[in-house]
């Protein structure tokens, strides 16, 4: 392991024993509250400022608030997590193998390590590779245009907190 991978991993460590304390008995009343449900709101408005982020790097050079606010998206993502652990669902473990799994299938060109399809056929098309993944869970997609509008709503209620019209 290059040092760079051990400082990340160092890092990422850290903030996920972070959120497991602010979570625990002797922990943040505010945070052992918090449930999926409640964090919909900071999670949204929190991938609107890394967008934010992205355009003040883009316009000034200045990476200080993407920095800040990629931060603040991977708090979530590390809450979340925590709080799936909890529940015994999953882990950020899991989080990171999922992903790491799905990119490494989604890039065959890269890795060459193609996905095959049920008559043994090599899938190269992310599209075909995307199918095959989600094959049998189609349903899943009913559920992104009510995820949409509740994300419009949300933006629309962190646009008024933060005094944008």
């Amino acid at each position: 392991m290059e040092e760079t991978d051990k400082i990340t991993l160092e890092s990422v460590i850290r903030l996920k024993k972070i959120v497991a304390r602010l979570r625990s008995e002797n922990g943040c009343p505010w945070d052992r509250a918090q449930t999926h449900e409640s964090l919909k709101p900071a999670c949204i408005e929190e991938a609107a400022e890394v967008l934010g982020g992205i355009d003040i790097l883009k316009d000034t050079g200045k990476a200080e608030n993407l920095k800040e606010e990629l931060g603040d998206l991977l708090l979530q993502v590390v809450f979340h997590a925590q709080l799936a652990e909890e529940e015994g669902l999953f882990s950020l473990a899991d989080v990171a193998e999922t992903v790491s799994a799905k990119m490494i299938r989604r890039h065959p060109h890269v890795f060459h390590e193609p996905m095959l399809d049920e008559n043994g056929r090599p899938l190269t098309e992310w599209k075909e590779i995307k199918a095959q993944e989600k094959k049998g869970r189609e349903w899943e997609e009913d559920y992104l245009p009510q995820a949409f509008a509740e994300a419009e709503t949300l933006i629309d209620k962190a646009k008024k907190r933060k005094g944008i019209s």
